[in-house]
């Protein structure tokens, strides 16, 4: 079983890496086609500061 200091690490760990890739697809300006439908740019920013936030969050509160 997991415990609380590692299940937020881990999570910290995979936001950090979510919004990476929308700081790459942002930057390169790579598409991102999903069902059809062509995401605009600016969502790739939003992506960054929600996940970048939720990462933040999450390794402030692993090391409380």
């Amino acid at each position: 079983m997991m415990n609380q200091k590692t299940f937020l690490s881990a999570a910290g760990a995979i936001f950090l890496v979510i919004s990476l890739l929308h700081l790459a697809r942002a930057v390169f300006g790579w598409n991102a086609i999903i069902g059809g439908w062509a995401a605009p740019l600016w969502l790739s920013w939003l992506g960054l500061l929600v996940a970048g936030y939720l990462a933040y969050q999450a390794f402030t509160l692993s090391k409380k």
